[in-house]
């Protein structure tokens, strides 16, 4: 059981939710979204738009400035701890496209001097002149998008590159970088467990120093929700997935969060700090922001399409969503991410990144741990291997009522 001071409570005498109070800031991180790739892939349902002929890049690289220096009083005098430019597809940007931006950034934000910053790539899109430049430009950490090295299920995912283009990619990025991730899909369209082998088996070959392995869901509003293919079935699904972690751990990676597999010293910050509930600036278009400020949580949305995005003059014209989270939701949200990790997180992290007593979410803690969906002591809590096996059972015992 984990002990519950009296005063810990944030109720008022009317039984209300009190006040969040923050003792101090989580770390800050920086995203940057980049709206445009080559070809919209059918499972994608990340905001991305067909480059098309002409790809405003400086007129884009304009408007971010512009849109980080409105945002400065949200996050005014406080460290980044990582960047991370995503897509769409961020190689298409040039060397001195990139160069321009994260020097726009260290004018204006106080990057710590050993920042992760990483930047998603395509294969597709690599030139080895090109990537060296990145890495002048303070890239250290690439993540690497293959999917599959099988041809038929590159056809299917709509990738725009072969396997031999994949392998020459992940080789010019080693080149390069000491701090690649590839990513990669599993349960994909008619798979068979012996093509996911090969495909874990060629990525582990590169000896690169994490892993991102996503089962492929069949999302909303994407061309694969109007339709469908075949997936492997769950039995199937559940021997790919013990597979995966057999050959991870055989090849010395930690599997740290649900879809994240590292070796060792080698976990990426950004996303860390987003799952554990860290605060996040996004620029760009349809970028997100999650911020600590005046103690309160604040989400914001920025307009999805860049025409709309790059006509904005403030940050008021920029951003199309705003709003505090209320306490009564922010137990939810913080537990939805947090239990991604299946090694746990220390009980003191629900206190310092919520602003909230642990006594807040006491009722759901003890009715997961009944349930045998996790463990928890005055120090430490973490799911069980039952409650990684059914996580979404897990997380939804934390909605509010």
């Amino acid at each position: 059981m984990i002990p519950i001071r009296p005063d810990s409570q944030l109720r008022t005498e009317k039984g209300e939710v009190g006040k969040p109070h923050f003792e101090a800031l989580p770390p800050l991180s920086l995203y940057i979204h980049f709206p445009w790739c080559v070809r919209k892939c059918p499972y994608c349902d990340f905001y991305s738009l067909e480059k098309g002929s002409n790809l405003p890049e400086a007129e884009y690289l304009d408007v971010l400035r512009s849109d980080l220096e409105a945002s400065l009083p949200l996050v005014w005098g406080r460290p980044v701890s990582s960047i991370f430019i995503g897509g769409g597809t961020p190689s298409l940007m040039s060397a001195d496209g990139i160069d321009r931006l994260l020097s726009s950034i260290r004018a204006l934000l106080p990057v710590l001097p050993d920042a992760e910053i990483s930047m998603e790539a395509n294969p597709g899109t690599f030139e080895s002149g090109k990537f060296k430049s990145y890495r002048e430009s303070g890239i250290n950490r690439l993540s690497i998008g293959i999917q599959s090295f099988n041809a038929r299920h590159l056809h299917q995912l709509g990738r725009i590159h072969d396997s031999d283009e994949a392998k020459d990619a992940i080789a010019i990025a080693m080149k390069y970088f000491d701090n690649v991730n590839l990513d990669l899909m599993i349960a994909l369209p008619e798979q068979t467990l012996e093509e996911l082998e090969q495909d874990i088996s060629t990525a582990l070959s590169f000896q690169t120093q994490h892993l991102s392995l996503y089962q492929l869901t069949i999302e909303p509003n994407t061309w694969f929700a109007k339709r469908p293919p075949l997936l492997p079935n769950e039995d199937v699904i559940e021997r790919m997935q013990n597979r995966v972690e057999e050959m991870t751990a055989l090849a010395g990676f930690e599997h740290y969060e649900v879809s994240a597999y590292a070796k060792p010293g080698h976990q990426c910050w950004h996303n860390k700090n987003y799952w554990l509930f860290g605060d996040y600036l996004g620029i760009g278009a349809a970028a997100h922001s999650k911020l600590t400020v005046n103690d309160e949580i604040i989400r914001q949305m920025r307009h999805r399409n860049p025409k709309l995005y790059m006509e904005g003059d403030e940050i008021k014209s920029r951003v199309e969503e705003q709003f505090t989270v209320q306490s009564s939701d922010v137990g939810f949200e913080f537990m939805l991410n947090a239990l991604r990790f299946t090694g746990g997180f220390p009980a003191s992290l629900f206190c310092e990144r919520t602003g909230l007593p642990l006594s807040f979410i006491l009722e759901p803690l003890e009715k997961a741990r009944k349930k045998g969906l996790l463990t928890m002591d005055s120090s430490f809590i973490r799911p069980t291997e039952l409650g990684k096996r059914f996580l979404n059972d897990l997380q939804q015992i934390f909605l509010p009522d």
